[in-house]
């Protein structure tokens, strides 16, 4: 297939559809899932009938709020019992909709909090996805021939083959070296494939920039990277953080993504690496948001600024399309039009409603404190670790906060910068944090399985 690099969208109809025509879009693939979900999943099925209706009485998005939210745990328990009848989890006990013979890839989460929960695609899923990655790239500038080195977990997280093959399918060369042969195997495979691209978590690419000279001899801003792509973490987002790539990386483009194996999915357009105003909604046509409020999982009507928990439907999905899922994560949108040209939303992340303390009735993510203590760089490295003396949510104050110092700070300064940082916690998140310093380089970053940074730890007061 030719595809004319010169043209400015992937898909132009669908990128630059207007509210009214998408919402129609939505609704039209709305009624045709939720037909689709109650043949075929019994686990659907009775989220229908304890909401007492069936699909031929959802003629809007509104009458769709009346289903129930479907949560993780729900997700997990209803895969152990397809297990443990069947022998497998794909029987219309989960969520699974497509027959067995149907499946042509499982998806997984890394497991860290239980048994790993899966996702099922047909053919047509996995199209589907390759469909979002080839607009997320492309609107980056990514084209046919481009080399990307592939720095995430290669295991069944959705940043592995998930990701290579959205990028192979777009006609640009993957290059999966992951994460686990270390940062000498990702320096040397960027020096011998020419991977004018790299996609890594943020630390992950801070630590290449660190470590490049004196693993190979050469800083990061001679390997020739033209664009460095963020995911997993939250600090592609962060001003300061993304500075600090585009500087290392030789001027290399910084953009923010998030998505991977599933129908949601957001990627940034090109900004300053010193600006950063979220993320475009990149599937639209493929699936429908909404916002909740954390606690009460009402809805919040999505306007401009809004914040709220992200509830995903899949719209044109056959293995195991999610239906009012309760992702978890917590999004700030926003609804003004891009410069870009593509419409719909665009969205922060701000942190995870499952990873949320609250400190004396004030709550705060961790992803925005490493965020604030991100804004004092060169005065900090940004690492920081939350200490915690029992899981949260609720933290005896005061909340206790690991912060490395920068190496241009002397001691005699940091008296007067943990006043200037507990300042701006006060003002900013109402809470009055113990600061307690450590020397650069000596928080370890502990990974989680995707390669996202640990931000919280656990210390009984026995062991401080």
């Amino acid at each position: 297939m030719s595809i004319d690099v010169n043209r400015r969208f992937w898909n132009e109809k669908i990128e630059t559809l207007s509210a009214d025509e998408m919402e129609a879009l939505q609704l039209k693939r709305l009624k045709k899932q939720v037909a689709y979900n109650y043949k075929h999943s019994l686990f659907y099925r009775k989220k229908f009938e304890e909401a007492g209706v069936k699909p031929g009485d959802i003629h809007d998005v509104e009458d769709f709020r009346c289903i129930p939210l479907t949560t993780k745990d729900e997700q997990r328990r209803s895969q152990e019992e397809s297990i443990e009848q069947f022998g497998h989890p794909y029987s219309p006990l989960a969520i699974t909709c497509a027959p067995q013979e149907k499946i042509v890839r499982i998806n997984s989460t890394s497991g860290t909090t239980g048994s790993p929960t899966l996702y099922t695609l047909t053919q047509h899923d996995v199209d589907v996805v390759n469909e979002m990655q080839a607009r997320k790239f492309w609107m980056a500038g990514i084209r046919p021939g481009h080399v990307i080195l592939q720095c995430l977990s290669l295991s069944m997280f959705t940043g592995g083959l998930p990701l290579s093959q959205g990028i192979m399918n777009l006609g640009a060369c993957a290059v999966p070296v992951g994460i686990d042969g270390g940062t000498r195997r990702a320096l040397e495979f960027a020096r011998l494939t020419g991977s004018v691209a790299v996609f890594a978590t943020p630390s992950f690419g801070l630590y290449l920039i660190e470590q490049c000279p004196k693993l190979t001899g050469k800083e990061a801003s001679e390997l020739g990277v033209k664009w460095f792509f963020t995911a997993a973490e939250i600090g592609g987002g962060i001003p300061e953080i993304r500075k600090r790539l585009s500087e290392g990386f030789g001027g290399a483009m910084i953009f923010d993504h998030t998505g991977g194996g599933h129908g949601f999915h957001g990627a940034m357009c090109y900004e300053p690496p010193e600006s950063y105003s979220g993320m475009h909604f990149m599937s639209g046509d493929h699936c429908l948001v909404e916002l909740v409020d954390p606690g009460t999982k009402r809805n919040i009507e999505i306007e401009n600024g809004v914040t709220g928990e992200l509830v995903m439907t899949f719209l044109d999905w056959e293995g195991s399309p999610f239906m009012r899922y309760a992702y978890g994560d917590i999004l700030q949108v926003f609804t003004t039009l891009c410069a870009c040209g593509r419409t719909g939303m665009k969205f922060k992340i701000i942190g995870r409603a499952d990873d949320m303390l609250i400190v004396k009735g004030v709550n705060v993510y961790p992803s925005s404190i490493k965020d604030a203590i991100s804004r004092f760089y060169p005065r900090t490295t940004g690492v920081v670790k939350i200490v915690l003396d029992q899981p949260g949510p609720l933290v005896r104050p005061p909340l206790r906060i690991r912060v490395e110092y920068g190496a241009p700070v002397t001691p005699g300064e940091l008296p007067s910068l943990k006043e200037e940082i507990g300042n701006y916690f006060r003002e900013t998140f109402r809470i009055h944090p113990e600061i307690e310093w450590a020397p650069p380089h000596s928080i370890p970053l502990e990974t989680g399985k995707t390669g996202k940074v640990k931000l919280v730890e656990i210390v009984r007061k026995e062991e401080t």
